[in-house]
């Protein structure tokens, strides 16, 4: 297994603009968790990276973001498998990751029918629903 090596950002928030959606939801997702947020690179043994788009300050939570809004597009399924499948990766190869966490908006909700929820949850991936201020744990 390779092992990610958690780096810091080159700026706080990386990406996500004051006031933007993403940035709204890691504070809203760090206030039910009580923890602090925030997105990071992680650099894999060969110098590549990826960026995670939340983790907390001991690399123990991992989370994924689906910030859709407007008209719901099918292909909105697509990017909640694809963020679960590199959330599974991303616990199994920072040492210090125990939990994989997506949040979702309201929209995206109906991309969580049927077995996706059900494999999420089997494979141990949380899943909470962003209302536009805070965050709920989704019903499954």
């Amino acid at each position: 297994m390779r092992h990610l090596t958690v780096l810091d950002a080159p700026t706080e928030w990386s990406r996500f603009a004051e006031g933007s959606i993403e940035r709204r939801m890691l504070l809203a997702l760090g206030d039910r968790l009580g923890t602090g947020l925030r997105p990071k690179p992680l650099m894999l043994p060969d110098g590549s990276r990826v960026e995670v788009e939340g983790i907390d300050a001991e690399g123990r939570v991992l989370v994924q973001l689906v910030s859709n809004q407007g008209a719901y597009k099918p292909a909105y399924r697509n990017k909640v498998m694809a963020d679960m499948f590199k959330l599974l990766w991303l616990r199994d190869s920072v040492p210090t990751a125990d939990r994989a966490v997506l949040l979702v908006t309201e929209l995206i909700v109906q991309a969580l029918g049927g077995w996706v929820a059900r494999a999420a949850a089997d494979l141990g991936i949380e899943i909470y629903v962003f209302d536009g201020s805070t965050v709920v744990t989704l019903e499954r």
